[in-house]
């Protein structure tokens, strides 16, 4: 078993940033053998991956957010993170952390952050 803690979330205005992180408690260095992904869901749309980090340090990005968002992670610490830089205002939804064996999507998650982008 795998409990996430997210935070981060909040209201940022179109352009700017913001860093979400999520903390695993998981017994040793488990954490390490996870990938680790984030997941979006927007009212009235289906949630959407939007970056993994696999346990073999490959990196994928949706589209939408290449060169503005990065995925990182630190095993030591048991912990995850998004930087979202030039946030859009398709950007915002529930943000959800993820930890999976295979595929990405199941797992643990979190409990979701709601991010806000307005002016």
């Amino acid at each position: 078993q795998v409990q996430l803690v997210e935070s981060g979330g909040g209201l940022v205005q179109p352009g700017g940033s913001l860093r979400l992180s999520c903390a695993a408690a998981v017994s040793g260095s488990a954490f390490r053998l996870y990938g680790v992904a984030w997941y979006r869901q927007a009212p009235e749309k289906q949630r959407e991956l939007v970056a993994t980090f696999t346990s073999g340090y490959r990196t994928t990005y949706t589209d939408s957010v290449k060169g503005r968002f990065t995925i990182s992670r630190d095993n030591s610490k048991n912990t995850m993170s998004l930087q979202m830089n030039s946030l859009k205002p398709e950007d915002p939804a529930v943000y959800f952390c993820n930890v999976f064996l295979q595929p990405p999507g199941t797992g643990y998650w979190g409990q979701g952050t709601q991010v806000t982008v307005s002016s």
